[in-house]
Formats: structure tokens, sequence, C-alpha cells
């Protein structure tokens, strides 16, 4: 077993990993190489170096020729967590006659619609991206839906796996989403220890450990399975992730709901990025966003650990950097005081 999938006796394979340098795409390198298989890495190498025991090969995605170093060898498996389309359609052009098999990481920003919780690999998609370049994250969906296509135009669906996640979380998540709650709860801002939150129990949230769904990814390529998959982790309601993240963090003292309202006109931000609320989203057009069916993945092997487990290591992952670093999600320590104070306790 690794992470939380079950993993199937398999013989070592060739994987050429279109990345393996930075958080997800290291997690898959390194979950690959542990199974036995040989892996190489092809990547600027701007994210850091590639994992002990993997080949690294440096190329510019976006320059002519990236792919000239590998196009000549056969790969059993091709795993890309690339969102510009130009880069994936270079990559599929230049392996679809030299590998056997290509996974594409993709996201649930595909879907036009999420106002439903529920929702399953059938849903209406974006229009695609007309281009190979994502200017901005505004248009991330779109460009996720061109990198399907065009994955699923050289491969086809029975030579290609596309694996629409939620959320990734887990040790190593530098974009502060699924650590700030077990470190705030951990750390509270202020002296008799009381945390702001939403005031939205029942909105849902999934989280992915990122583990498991790197061993999943292995083990479904390794597999040959084809075919496209919402991958995410367990719908939770918001409180009861909360419940789960103040235990890991050993918190004790007030919890202070606070008007999403309230929030909103404060500035604080939905979701993600600075001064923001992680897990939490406001409107109710998005209900759906992090409530998606994930059935059919976990028939086809995916398996998540318990979530403690997740926020507990996180927590500690948090701990082991600086304490005091601008976050890329959640609030400072002055602005949770500032908040508490203009909406928890008025």
């Amino acid at each position: 077993m690794c992470g939380g999938v079950r993993l199937m006796s398999a013989a070592a394979m060739r994987f050429l990993i279109l990345g393996g340098t930075a958080w997800l795409g290291g997690q898959v390198t390194s979950t690959a190489l542990g199974l036995g298989h040989q892996v190489t890495c092809l990547a600027r190498g701007s994210s850091g170096d590639a994992p002990d025991g993997a080949m690294f090969i440096q190329a510019d995605r976006d320059k002519p020729k990236a792919y000239d170093g590998v196009a000549g060898e056969r790969w059993d498996v091709v795993i890309d967590v690339s969102r510009q389309p130009g880069q994936v359609r270079s990559a599929v052009t230049a392996l679809a006659d030299r590998a056997g098999f290509f996974v594409f990481v993709s996201s649930n920003n595909v879907y036009a619609d999420h106002s439903m919780p529920g929702q399953d690999e059938d849903g209406a998609l974006l229009p695609a991206l007309d281009g190979d370049v994502m200017e901005s994250m505004q248009t991330y969906g779109q460009a996720k839906v061109r990198c399907e296509q065009h994955v699923l135009r050289s491969f086809g669906p029975d030579r290609a796996l596309i694996a629409r996640v939620g959320l990734i979380g887990g040790p190593g998540d530098v974009f502060d989403r699924s650590g700030y709650w077990p470190l705030r709860f951990s750390h509270p801002a202020t002296e008799d220890g009381a945390v702001l939150v939403p005031d939205a129990p029942d909105l849902p949230t999934q989280v992915i450990d990122v583990r498991d769904l790197a061993a999943w990814l292995v083990d479904a390529g390794s597999r040959s399975i084809g075919g496209i998959f919402i991958t995410t982790g367990e719908t939770v309601p918001l409180a009861g992730h909360l419940d789960v993240a103040r235990t890991v963090g050993g918190h004790t003292g007030p919890v202070v709901p606070a008007d999403q309202q309230g929030l909103l006109d404060q500035g604080v931000q939905e979701w993600m990025r600075q001064r923001s609320l992680p897990l939490w989203i406001a409107d109710p057009d998005s209900l759906g966003f992090n409530a998606h069916d994930s059935g059919k993945a976990r028939r086809a092997g995916l398996t998540t650990r318990p979530l403690d487990q997740t926020l507990a290591d996180t927590l500690a992952w948090e701990m082991s950097r600086q304490r005091d670093r601008v976050r890329r999600a959640g609030l400072s320590d002055e602005d949770e005081r500032t908040l508490l104070t203009a909406l928890g306790r008025s």
C-alpha cells in the first residue's frame, strides 16, 4: 500500500514525468521510484531538483525541440500536469508514437456549472481556450479543457487517463490552503485563543492528499486505466473539516463564527489568495465546486487516507516553515485580530 491506494504488483515500467520537480510532480516521481519503476523527469528545473533516483533532462517546454531528449525513447507511461495547451499539444505530438499510455492531470475547473453538489464526469464543460497560452488564472478551466482535447485527440480514450482533480492538500502544500486551519488552531492570534471561522457549517469541502493522488496516478497509469475521472477527497462539511483541524491543532479556545457577508464587506477573499479564508466559498452558485462525485475513480482503485492524517502531517510540515512568512492563502495574525474585533466581538 502506498498512501491511500492499494497498488497492484507489476513489472518495472519506464515513466516519463513532464515536470517532476514541483509539489505534485515530485510526489508522483517519488511514488513511481518507490515502486521500482524507472523514472525520467523533463523540466526546466526552476522548481528544484528531481527526486533522487530519477533521471533529469532539462528542457523548456515552450521552446522548439523541447522533447528531442526523450522522443527517441520508448515510454510505458507519460504523466503531465501542465496548464498550458501549447505545452500539452507539443508533448502529445512528440510522444504519441513513443508512449504506451498518457496520464493528464486536469481540474474540476473545466466544468461550466458548479451550482449543484454531486456532479459527475458527464457535466457540461467550459468552452476550450482559443490558443496555446493561458494568460491568467481567469481562463484556467478553459485552458485545461483545451489540454484535455489535445491528449484525447492524440492518444484516444483507451490510451489516456484524464484526472479531473479537486483541491490537493497535504505536506508540501506551498499554496497554503490545506495547512492554514490546523496551523491557525494550533497558533491562535489572540491571548484567549479565539479563532475566526466563516459561518457556513454546511458548505461542502473536499481535500485529496497529494500522496494519495500521486499513488493513484502511478497505479492507474501502470494498469492503463483509460477514461475521464473526477479525482477528489471525500466530501466533508466545513464544520466537520474545522473540527478535525481543531483537534489536530489541540485548540481549546473560543471558535467565533463570522457572517459571510460581513467577511466579504471587510475584503476577506474566498478560497485562496492573501487575506483569505481557505475552503470558504460564499457564492451559492458555487455550492458544488468542492463536492464532486469521485465514485468512478474510487471504483478504479482510488482510496484516500483519513482527513486527520492529512491535516496532522500538513501541520507538522507547516511547523517546519517560517511562522511569520507572507502566506499565499489565509489571514495574518494582525488580520485575524482586526476581523475578530470588527466581526466577531462587535
